[in-house]
């Protein structure tokens, strides 16, 4: 047997595995890098969080990848060059976080690689009948598994678009696996770039476990922070939209889009909501001298109102009132107060972050693509009977080192 396969085949019988998750969202805000250890799969998985650390991307590397990011029109010499070096600089991050927790890179077993997503591009965005759900990380397993000597594990989304979904979200899975409580009616609520959700109840029966997006988490929100206030890169504490009003007409406007009328589960992504999109919101409702600060506030109501709107949907006609469920929190929209105050605000129930769930919330989507690398290794197909919207396949592109 090939050497690399009778190391993989080892790795899938030790009871205990070593995976690193990496993940970097849509915000660009930098890497992910959470090193698990993980035991079981599919129903049976446990995971321990050993180290985890996000590595900030240099501006240089934020403004390469925003050359691409969402564009229809690009440097295509430049995207395939990007692809390479993405993949060197997330290897790098991976080295320069071992030798900062003094871990051997021997010492792991695999790495599960996201990838930077510079596309996302679902049919019902695209609308051209021949073509199927696309979308597009970069970031070369080959490469980080050649540089950190580490066999990486990548390519998750492209595993689940060939299965029939859209490619996103995939937390359904290791939600699923992780959190789910039977007795306890659960909604995971990742606020990223784009917001997400995986339904969890009470009864823990597959067939009604599924994970939509919502809408904008925080993308409009940091687009424009960094348009009207050029020095920031987000609206920490959401200081800035604190300052300001919602203007009802603008809200109106943002929310009038067809996706907001689409059936779950459903993905979407900045190709959507970016800055023309405000653009073309504040022309429609005749609100282009709204001020910088009106403006972040409305995009911060219209992110609470559409998640909670989404939230109130998925739970309508269950037969469970809100008011028994848990949102556990995650993602960098966790960590904006007048966001989550307004949640709060809308959904009445018990609201808490996956911390409580021995997951820190800035790590959950690294952790939950180490999961989905353990089950490619260890487990091969997901639990049969969850609804994602697409057959019960979670499995990646092994790349070995050599």
């Amino acid at each position: 047997m090939n050497t690399n396969l009778q190391k993989l085949y080892h790795v899938a019988n030790q009871k205990t595995r070593r995976i690193i998750g990496l993940m970097s969202g849509t915000s660009l805000d930098g890497l992910d890098v959470a090193l698990c250890e993980i035991s079981g799969a599919g129903a049976t998985t446990e995971v321990e969080l050993v180290h985890f650390a996000t590595i900030s991307y240099t501006e240089d590397t934020k403004n390469e990848v925003r050359k691409v990011f969402a564009k229809r029109e690009i440097d295509f010499q430049h995207l395939a060059m990007l692809n390479e070096w993405i993949g060197n600089l997330h290897a790098e991050i991976v080295l320069e976080c071992l030798k900062r927790w003094q871990v051997a890179p021997t010492s792991i077993d695999a790495i599960a690689s996201h990838g930077q997503t510079v596309m996302h591009a679902p049919k019902a965005l695209h609308r051209q009948a021949k073509f199927p759900n696309a979308t597009l990380q970069i970031g070369d397993g080959c490469h980080i598994a050649v540089k950190t000597g580490i066999t990486t594990i990548s390519d998750f989304r492209q595993k689940h678009l060939a299965a029939g979904g859209e490619g996103a979200p995939l937390a359904v899975y290791g939600d699923f696996f992780l959190f789910g409580k039977r007795g306890e009616n659960r909604i995971l609520l990742n606020m990223g770039g784009i917001a997400n959700f995986t339904y969890l109840p009470a009864t823990m029966r597959a067939e009604e476990v599924f994970v939509t997006d919502t809408g904008p988490g925080n993308t409009l929100i940091d687009a424009v922070t960094r348009r009207c206030f050029p020095q920031l890169s987000f609206d920490r504490d959401a200081a800035l939209a604190k300052q300001g009003n919602v203007h009802p007409p603008l809200l109106a406007a943002l929310k009038a889009n067809a996706f907001f009328r689409q059936p779950f589960p459903k993905t979407t992504g900045p190709e959507l909501f970016s800055s023309a999109y405000v653009d073309d919101a504040k022309r429609a409702s005749d609100s282009m001298n709204v001020s910088a600060h009106d403006t972040l506030a409305t995009l911060t109501r219209f992110s609470a109102e559409t998640i909670a709107e989404a939230v109130h949907h998925a739970v309508a006609g269950t037969g469970v009132a809100l008011s028994e469920f848990t949102i556990y929190l995650s993602g960098g929209g966790a960590h904006n107060p007048l966001l989550v105050a307004w949640l709060q605000e809308l959904i009445a129930c018990r609201f808490s972050t996956t911390d409580e769930l021995a997951i820190a919330g800035d790590a959950k989507e690294a952790v939950l693509f180490a999961v989905l690398a353990n089950e490619t290794i260890a487990g091969g197909r997901c639990e049969s009977g969850l609804r994602p919207g697409i057959p019960s396949v979670a499995m990646g592109k092994v790349s070995f080192p050599s």
